[in-house]
């Protein structure tokens, strides 16, 4: 009988297996791992270099963003340096140089991140520059040893006789000035002022009210003689010395020279700030008004250089703005606050306090120093 195994038939009962023997080039799963690791190693210095110019882009990109954000600020920085006011754009864009210190401060931390050494160390020193142009006017000093009489300075901008004069005469009432000093001054204003009473507070005056913005005035709780106006175009800026028991005399100028809205008018303002007096070598000087400029505005500088300080940085009050109090656009974009008002001292004088108030219907707070004045 013959074994049907021998035939190569599967016998009744018995398992066929059907799995096919295994292949010389197949792996098993201990040889998975090296190949595909092998393979992995082999396609790695390709992704390396195809990834390369990728990142070499990135880092580029990230480089121009930083200096694009280091370059205008030390532009900034170094035209604020210059000792002129180099153009008429530049007059109207150097008063917001407070804003443009904060915003520098950051710049650092931005070069920081971005591991950009040289744009970090230029930007510390843009930002440390425009610190020292601006911070000390936070900080209170720089008094002299002024031992004479006190004297208290109101100045305030009527914007073209439009404040209220009750309102005004309030305030001289409140504060008790002893000189008042008054820009954009008009005929009508004068005859609402006194009809106000306020020639029973400060009765001895300077009248150079003029319709529009152009006038100005000075008001005195002591006797005062007039001195010729300092022109600026067409406006008129009062001044009169004061004859202030106790101390020698003061020379008071009511400051307002043309604004610089316009190309037109930045020689007009220029040349109503180049008129101030200086100090030194005559009475003792005072300026106070809407001077139409900042501290960082060189002709503002040149008088600070002079030896003039302005009260309200002396007391520590220097960043506080004046203008606009009203809510002001320029080509449908806000006007952030500036200092445009200022009380300028002597160097003997002593600046003891500083206040900005409020008056409607005017853009500009009026400003307030009380002074201590050089004894005779």
């Amino acid at each position: 009988m013959i074994d049907p195994r021998s035939s190569g038939e599967a016998a009744p009962g018995d398992q066929v297996n059907t799995e096919e023997p295994p292949s010389a080039h197949a792996s098993g799963p201990t040889g998975a791992a090296p190949v595909d690791a092998a393979v992995a190693d082999a396609a790695a210095p390709r992704r390396e270099a195809a990834g390369a110019p990728r990142r070499k882009a990135r880092r580029r990109w990230v480089g121009v963003l930083v200096w694009a954000s280091v370059v205008p600020f030390a532009a900034w920085a170094a035209l604020r340096l210059v000792p002129r006011d180099v153009h008429f754009e530049w007059i109207r864009a150097v008063a917001f140089t407070p804003y443009v210190a904060l915003t520098a401060a950051a710049v650092p931390l931005l070069a920081l991140l971005s591991r950009r050494w040289t744009a970090l160390a230029v930007s510390m020193v843009v930002a440390a520059t425009l610190a020292a142009c601006v911070l000390p006017r936070a900080v209170e000093g720089g008094n002299p040893p002024a031992g004479g009489p006190r004297l208290r300075v109101l100045s305030a901008n009527l914007k073209m006789g439009a404040v209220p004069p009750g309102e005004l005469v309030a305030l001289v009432r409140e504060l008790r000035p002893d000189v008042l000093t008054l820009q954009e001054l008009t005929p009508s204003a004068v005859k609402g002022l006194r009809a106000a009473g306020l020639g029973t507070l400060l009765p001895y005056e300077v009248d150079l009210a003029e319709p529009g913005a152009h006038g100005s005035g000075i008001y005195s709780r002591h006797p005062v003689a007039p001195e010729p106006p300092i022109p600026s175009g067409m406006f008129r800026q009062g001044a009169a010395t004061v004859s202030v028991p106790g101390a020698p005399p003061v020379s008071v100028v009511s400051v307002h020279p043309c604004a610089p809205r316009y190309a037109e008018r930045a020689g007009c303002w220029a040349e109503g700030l180049a008129a101030l007096p200086l100090p030194g070598g005559g009475p003792v000087r005072i300026l106070a008004g809407d001077f139409n400029a900042t501290l960082d505005h060189a002709r503002m500088r040149r008088l600070l250089d002079a030896g003039y300080r302005d009260a309200a940085a002396t007391t520590g009050n220097g960043l506080t703005a004046t203008w606009p109090y009203e809510p002001w656009h320029f080509n449908g974009w806000g006007i952030p606050p500036v200092t445009l008002d200022h009380i300028l001292v002597d160097p003997g004088v002593a600046a003891r306090s500083f206040d900005v108030r409020g008056l409607a219907r005017t853009d500009h707070r009026a400003v307030f120093a009380e002074l201590t004045l050089p004894g005779l």
